[in-house]
């Protein structure tokens, strides 16, 4: 947890059970169990392809082995409306908890427990089986970090550090609990639109399988996959820094279910990501807005009772009650939260110093591209903030005109309308600056400092 930059482990998982979880195994492990598949094209776009502008179906891992296989028996089924050459397939997001409900005994495969994190298995980890192509937009995750172990294929992964959020042109459209979205497509940027992305440090790294991946909280991350078909496992740590998280998240979302609703009550959710369940009501988020100060407070409290450093800037505990609300079904999980805070019992890790380069021949840091044949090198960064510098954007592209600047014209003077510039702000340029994560961060710390009196 003193890395605190990403890292490749390259023998802690050699003696894992889960390594024999290939596609071809999973298919008889799940026994003919239907799960859900996103499609995308395989053209290259500039624009990210979030999972709002998807298509998806319903489907046994046997009949995607026959779709990789380019099996005859595919022509009819879920996947016959589907080119392989042209469209690539991701079943992401796939609790095993829930997958393997009935087959619990298959959690002690995955030993997180190897790594510290006591009793962490399968229960608390994720699937993802992917074809060629197959990507996650870059985004950051809200909530603690991130360990990734790849099984079959290789992944290629595109990280950026938390400083360079500027650059990233942060945005919560399609919205979804923890995630940030980039408005760049990383790897086919437009740089027109999004000028800063060019000062953007990349971390690239392609995780071979039995490798670990650590992805630091808050960094930045774009993963597509590069074999025909790929397996990874992961597992989100929750960390004490997450109760102030909750906190920003609950203002995230009781604004944008506020604002983007009102837009235009009959029109279709499409900024609503997939894996969130409903726009939940004003009156519920509040309450777990609520329940998300109430519980950083207390936790606060019992933080200096114990003489511990609150954990609100850095990773010195994890919490295990699994409080993260990552891609869960939000409703369910509010109804839970509308009486009473999150609490949880804690398990503190204590940072030590890292006493020289603790990096070698089984443990390597991801360097940015630039330092790859450097080791010892720094990085520059010239990220400037959206908030601090005009250069035309606001965490994100605003469709306005060239002459954004001029002033305020009145709309009932006739005389001013022809030489009026012509500006489209829309709802989404506007969330895009409310919910840009330094003023949630704010908003967050005043409402702290308000509930504290």
């Amino acid at each position: 947890m003193s890395l605190q930059k990403p890292a490749v482990f390259c023998n802690m998982a050699f003696d894992w059970p889960v390594l024999h979880w290939n596609v071809t195994y999973l298919a008889k492990l799940l026994a003919g169990k239907r799960i859900h598949f996103r499609f995308g094209k395989k053209d290259m776009d500039t624009a990210p392809l979030f999972e709002t502008e998807c298509s998806y179906v319903e489907a046994t891992l046997e009949e995607f082995l026959a779709w990789t296989g380019r099996q005859t028996s595919c022509s009819s089924g879920p996947f016959s409306g589907y080119d392989l050459c042209k469209y690539w397939t991701y079943a992401d997001y796939k609790y095993i908890a829930q997958l393997l409900e009935d087959k619990p005994e298959n959690f002690q495969d995955i030993r997180w427990s190897d790594f510290g994190f006591s009793g962490r298995n399968g229960r608390e980890s994720t699937l993802w089986i992917g074809t060629a192509g197959a990507n996650t937009p870059c985004h950051l995750d809200s909530y603690g970090c991130n360990l990734v172990l790849q099984v079959q294929g290789r992944k290629r992964w595109h990280l950026y550090p938390p400083e360079d959020s500027g650059c990233l042109y942060p945005t919560r459209i399609p919205y979804e609990e923890s995630s940030v979205f980039s408005r760049v497509n990383v790897v086919n940027p437009d740089l027109k639109s999004y000028p800063q992305f060019k000062k953007a440090q990349a971390h690239v790294i392609t995780l071979d399988p039995g490798q670990v991946l650590f992805v630091p909280r808050h960094w930045w991350h774009y993963v597509e996959s590069i074999d025909p078909i790929t397996v990874s496992i992961n597992s989100w740590i929750e960390l004490d820094a997450d109760h102030e998280a909750r906190i920003e998240e609950a203002i995230t979302r009781t604004l944008i279910c506020a604002i983007k609703p009102a837009e235009d009550p009959g029109a279709s959710d499409s900024w609503l990501n997939p894996t969130e369940a409903e726009v939940t009501s004003h009156e519920t988020n509040l309450r777990y807005l609520n329940s998300a100060v109430s519980a950083y407070l207390e936790h606060q409290k019992t933080s200096r009772i114990d003489h511990r450093t609150p954990g609100t800037h850095g990773p010195e505990g994890i919490l295990q009650d699994l409080c993260k609300r990552r891609k869960l079904q939000v409703n369910a999980e509010l109804e839970s939260l509308k009486s009473e805070p999150c609490e949880s019992n804690r398990t503190d890790i204590k940072m030590k110093s890292l006493g020289g380069n603790p990096f070698g021949q089984s443990l390597f840091q991801v360097l940015p591209q630039s330092q790859e044949t450097n080791p010892t090198g720094t990085a520059e960064h010239d990220c400037k903030d959206p908030l601090r510098e005009n250069d035309g954007h606001c965490a994100g592209k605003m469709s306005v005109t060239a002459k954004d600047s001029a002033p305020f014209v009145d709309q009932e003077d006739p005389s001013c309308c022809a030489s009026a510039p012509q500006t489209v702000i829309c709802t989404n340029d506007l969330l895009d600056c409310v919910l840009n994560p330094q003023v949630i961060s704010l908003m967050a710390h005043l409402l702290m400092e308000r509930a504290s009196v």
